[in-house]
């Protein structure tokens, strides 16, 4: 399924995921979008998640209240608000008001100033359900590149399983959109980013096919995903990490909530060995082995030129 979306009259087909397929005879077709989104688009949309939906209101609700409350004042009297009016050099500033949570391995939430109880709890709920879509993406990322469905997991966990943490940031009304990002062009540094956005403000957008793509204001509560640079290294490039970025908007603000299933620090990052080629082999012992599987698929070869290459065996005369 894809999501139509027209960006300066040039019509792009977002893929949409239904999880709710992913037990049934479609399985196999929504397996073969989802590989295809991260492997040409690198983003995507991901419907019938089960997040309870009252929840994601919830949560979206009272972090514009915490805004509006706490921070929205002393935005627009900061350094970034008094350059822009006027009008000096804002290419190393983003129009943006934002604060970062970590949840996994340790949380921080109850030491942001100023985030009620409820917000924390609310949060806190959030979280555990959308840990649950995050390791179901990376257990069907890691089937599609054919590891074992944990691989991906794994490879970003420490002790304490893999890392977690939320981006919460409001792009404010914006009195002068054409001289500065909300966020400037990026790509992310960690692994499966799930985006709950606005449903009113646009402003998202990413880079494909020399375009730049509009990312619409997200309805029913679809979850926007992107992935970062490890796993695109993880993956040995089949999977790619996209250039984005955020632009600000004159009538309206924009609520962005971006929570990140990254490794941990001390997590040890390389692609998949059984995604790369074999290397530094006698051609000689190529020619060997392939005079007695010409006929058979290279696959099979190629690992066992790998083998050789590593030292886990030679090959027999």
């Amino acid at each position: 399924m894809y999501l139509q979306q027209t960006n300066n009259s040039t019509k792009m087909t977002i893929p949409v995921i239904d999880f709710s397929t992913l037990n049934g005879d479609k399985r196999g077709e929504t397996m073969a979008l989802l590989h295809e989104a991260c492997q040409k688009w690198g983003f995507f949309l991901i419907e019938n998640h089960e997040i309870d939906e009252n929840l994601m209101e919830k949560v979206k609700k009272l972090i514009n209240i915490h805004y509006e409350e706490n921070l929205k004042e002393s935005f627009y009297q900061s350094e970034i608000a008094k350059r822009l009016e006027k009008k000096q050099n804002t290419s190393d500033i983003d129009w943006e008001s934002a604060f970062f949570i970590w949840h996994r391995p340790t949380s921080n939430i109850r030491k942001i100033p100023n985030l009620s109880e409820e917000l924390c709890q609310t949060m806190d709920e959030y979280i555990e359900q959308l840990i649950k879509v995050a390791e179901k993406l990376s257990e069907l990322m890691s089937e599609n590149l054919g590891l074992e469905k944990n691989y991906m997991k794994e490879a970003f966990s420490g002790r304490n399983g893999p890392g977690m943490g939320t981006k919460v940031a409001k792009y404010p009304q914006c009195p002068h959109p054409e001289l500065i990002r909300g966020l400037r062009e990026h790509t992310d540094a960690g692994g499966i980013i799930l985006l709950l956005q606005d449903d009113q403000v646009p402003g998202l957008e990413f880079f494909k096919d020399g375009k730049w793509v509009e990312i619409p204001p997200s309805k029913n509560n679809a979850i926007f995903v992107n992935t970062g640079d490890q796993v695109e290294v993880l993956s040995n490039g089949l999977y790619k990490s996209v250039v984005h970025r955020v632009m600000p908007d004159k009538n309206g603000s924009r609520l962005s909530i971006a929570s990140f299933y990254n490794p941990v620090g001390e997590a040890i990052i390389s692609p998949a060995s059984k995604l790369l080629y074999p290397s530094n082999y006698r051609y000689g012992d190529y020619l060997e082995l392939y005079g007695n599987t010409k006929f058979g698929e290279k696959g099979p070869r190629f690992e066992f030129i790998k083998n050789i290459a590593n030292g886990h065996y030679n090959l027999e005369p």
